[in-house]
């Protein structure tokens, strides 16, 4: 499993940025998938997780953006989305994606995801 993300960049508030975290190995349906970011000076977080595709989709979501954040996942792209709109300063991080072969759940705990990409910063101008 070979994860690598796209879509950051620079956005004024308000604004919607998609990040993408395309697997080269072709197995990603057969992960959960989570979101994490880490600011300067901050601990990484949990933003968005989503399970193994075999399963119902169960999601989880950070409680600072929910209903702004959708993830998402195409099987046949081998890839997985973050849909961040309405996006705020509070939001500027360094953007990672991750995998981990648990199955039927989600976790936020980055210590359970044994794949990482390289990350993509999102900055969030006032």
């Amino acid at each position: 499993l070979q994860l690598a993300e796209s879509g950051g960049g620079l956005v004024q508030s308000g604004g919607s940025l998609n990040l993408s975290c395309v697997d080269s190995g072709h197995t990603l349906r057969y992960y959960a998938v989570g979101w994490f970011r880490q600011a300067p000076g901050k601990e990484r977080e949990a933003v968005s997780c989503i399970n193994n595709s075999d399963y119902d989709g169960q999601t989880y979501y950070t409680e600072s953006v929910k209903g702004r954040f959708t993830i998402s996942r195409d099987n046949a792209k081998n890839t997985a989305f973050l849909q961040m709109n309405s996006l705020k300063p509070e939001d500027t991080a360094v953007y990672s994606c991750a995998a981990t072969q648990l199955e039927n759940r989600v976790t936020r705990d980055p210590g359970m995801y044994a794949y990482w990409g390289q990350g993509t910063q999102v900055t969030v101008s006032s």
